[in-house]
């Protein structure tokens, strides 16, 4: 067994050690990108699929296996239409070079800045039940939706954000988008999501948040003009019943600059 394996290893030259390493990385990077998705679901359902497939195989379940067949060209003819928000998403980041790192848009002083604005206008919205729709945008590009709205250009304050969602108002009904530390546009539509599993009383703001979501890496706050709850929507879910530091605690890890699989790799190879 040792001479097998020291005859596997004196194959391997530079050139493949390259290639274990680069796919490793894609997988990795590939993970992250789906693990808080609805495509995670998806794909262990995909791999169910395939453990049927092949124990049915190995029993000689003869009828069983040939359903699985066909179901699993179905499901392989399926995934680009199933996936299409993920695959959408990688290669966004792949055009913009940030497929193996997160590209950092304010410093450490700023985003402890616009969080706090961010959390003060949300619990005083939330205090008299305004309802407000807060995007704010990460890697993704998020022009197709703010130009549905009345570009804005102003820095974020609380004062601002509170004075946008005011009952009556032109900018009222729609989404803030904010890039950096900037109101991009306000009175902004975003799409709903499809998902009919929801909880019925989600409303409108909730489905435009979760359905944003789906679709680009935006983080979406959201407060209830019903019930007064802030709700943070990120990749397709909800979370519900945050109060203000809640909020911060929430988004503060989604903007900090986290270091790629190459650099943590590195790190380790020194410790």
């Amino acid at each position: 067994m040792q001479a097998q394996i020291r005859g596997i290893i004196s194959t391997i030259n530079l050139l493949d050690f390259a290639d274990i390493v680069i796919v490793a990385l894609v997988l990795y990077k590939l993970y992250f990108m789906i693990k808080d998705t609805r495509a995670l679901a998806l794909l262990k359902g995909l791999i169910v699929l395939l453990v049927i497939t092949g124990v049915s195989k190995w029993l000689g379940l003869n009828v069983i296996y040939w359903l699985m067949q066909k179901a699993m060209t179905v499901v392989l003819v399926a995934l680009p239409v199933v996936f299409q928000p993920e695959l959408r998403r990688a290669l966004e980041h792949l055009g913009r070079g940030t497929l193996f790192g997160k590209s950092v848009f304010l410093n450490q002083e700023e985003t402890e800045s616009l969080l706090t604005n961010i959390a003060t206008a949300a619990a005083a919205l939330a205090k008299n039940k305004i309802g407000a729709l807060i995007v704010l945008e990460r890697e993704t590009g998020l022009n197709d939706y703010s130009d549905s709205g009345i570009q804005i250009d102003g820095l974020v304050s609380s004062q601002f954000l509170i004075n946008m969602f005011i009952p009556n108002t032109p900018l009222h009904d729609g989404a803030a988008i904010i890039r950096g530390n900037r109101v991009l546009a306000a009175g902004c539509l975003l799409p709903l999501t499809d998902d009919r599993n929801l909880n019925k009383e989600l409303g409108t703001r909730h489905r435009a948040a979760i359905g944003l979501t789906e679709q680009t890496d935006a983080i979406v706050v959201v407060v209830s003009e019903e019930t007064g709850i802030i709700s943070v929507a990120r990749s397709g879910r909800l979370v519900r019943y945050l109060d203000t530091d809640e909020l911060i605690q929430t988004l503060r890890p989604l903007f900090t600059n986290r270091p790629s699989p190459l650099s943590d790799f590195f790190k380790w190879r020194k410790s």
